[in-house]
């Protein structure tokens, strides 16, 4: 069986059995998983090879691009700067940035914006990932463009361009970019090794995510969509290509919806303090009343991009048995990134479970691999 390293209490030993067996069986090729209760790690581990052509060990250090769990990154960054007093999620976004009121959004809230209610799902006009990676550019041209459908009555996931938007009001409101928000006042006061905006004094510890297997059912299916559909709108602006995150530039830029790069241990840290009353390894970066916005339900019923049930709060998705039947029930946030990557965060048990990996599936939010060791997470507490 395939070595597993690390720190894995023996509550967990299911855990690591199921990552032996998945790097065994060719579904992983490296990853590496984590589990706090009550703030303290109880799972640390990682297995498996770096690269495709197994060649290179999976090592402590590995880190990865995990796509949209970056979102969970991006929402604690703006929850500190709303429990700092320089973001209320109530008040409209052009309140600190005028620009954004354009064609009809006036009235689009921030809250809208981190919880896929605001009715801008993706860029309206042609882009490239070139494009996305340029900051100020995408940024003017989602502020010029006018709502898909009407904001607040529906959530359509905001796969890629939600971290432009939170990233601007943070951006405006903090003075400065929210990889950088997030470097200064989170990842660094914590010593988490999770990047929005990659050094390029990393890049040689980057496992190249491994692109999803071919899928023709699914290319076929989306072929057969009405081309003006929200759903193909949105995941075709741009569409979608796993390879462009082994760019240097991609790693360099600052997509906090997408191109965050960390791995099961970093995203554990930082999300613990959601999970641990604000709290990490006494350093205090949240309210109870912050926390408690986490779980205002902004929508509830069928994501009109996703075109599947989700509930989702501020800047998470939320429990409920029609979207997470795997999940135990209560005041569970949540997202997984494109290709399996996984972040549950527990408030009722003061516990976060994390699963980073390099070998996608075809999942766009996570897959069995993810499901299957949160079970075995909730199974040994």
């Amino acid at each position: 069986m395939a070595e597993i390293h690390g720190l894995i209490d023996e509550r967990f030993a299911q855990m690591a059995d199921l990552l032996s067996a998945s790097i065994d069986a060719g579904t992983d090729v490296g990853a590496s998983i984590a589990v706090t209760v009550d703030g303290e790690f109880v799972v640390d581990a990682w297995g498996g090879s770096a690269d495709e052509a197994r060649s290179t060990p999976w090592a402590a250090d590995t880190i990865t691009n995990v796509w949209s769990s970056t979102k969970t990154m991006m929402t604690i960054t703006a929850l500190v700067a709303v429990d700092r007093g320089y973001i209320d999620v109530h008040a409209p976004v052009a309140d600190y940035w005028p620009e954004f009121a354009a064609n009809g959004k006036e009235a689009i809230t921030v809250a809208n914006l981190m919880s896929h209610t605001s009715g801008v799902s993706a860029w309206a006009q042609p882009i490239t990932m070139d494009d996305v990676i340029d900051r100020e550019k995408s940024t003017a041209m989602l502020a010029e463009q006018a709502p898909w459908w009407e904001p607040g009555t529906a959530s359509g996931y905001h796969a890629l361009n939600q971290g432009h938007l939170v990233g601007e009001v943070v951006r405006r409101t903090t003075g400065r970019t929210l990889g950088q928000y997030f470097a200064d006042e989170i990842a660094g006061p914590l010593e988490a090794d999770f990047h929005i905006g990659l050094a390029d004094e990393h890049h040689h510890r980057v496992s190249n995510v491994i692109p999803p297997p071919h899928d023709p059912v699914a290319e076929r299916a989306m072929g057969n969509l009405d081309p003006n559909s929200l759903m193909v709108r949105t995941l075709t602006s741009p569409g979608p290509d796993a390879s462009y995150a082994w760019k240097p530039e991609w790693r360099r830029a600052e997509v906090p919806a997408a191109n965050g790069h960390g791995n099961a241990r970093s995203a554990a840290l930082i999300q613990s303090v959601v999970a641990n009353n604000g709290e990490m390894n006494g350093i205090r970066l949240l309210s109870k009343d912050t926390i408690d916005l986490i779980f205002e339900e902004q929508s509830n019923g069928l994501d009109v991009v996703l075109n599947m049930p989700v509930r989702f709060g501020i800047g998470y998705g939320l429990y409920s048995p029609e979207s997470s039947p795997h999940l135990p029930g209560g005041r569970i946030a949540s997202w997984g990134g494109w290709g399996g990557s996984v972040v549950i965060v527990d408030t009722d048990r003061n516990m976060v479970i994390t699963y980073m990996m390099n070998k996608m599936q075809s999942g766009l939010l996570g897959d069995f691999r993810g499901i299957n060791l949160v079970k075995a997470a909730y199974a040994a507490i």
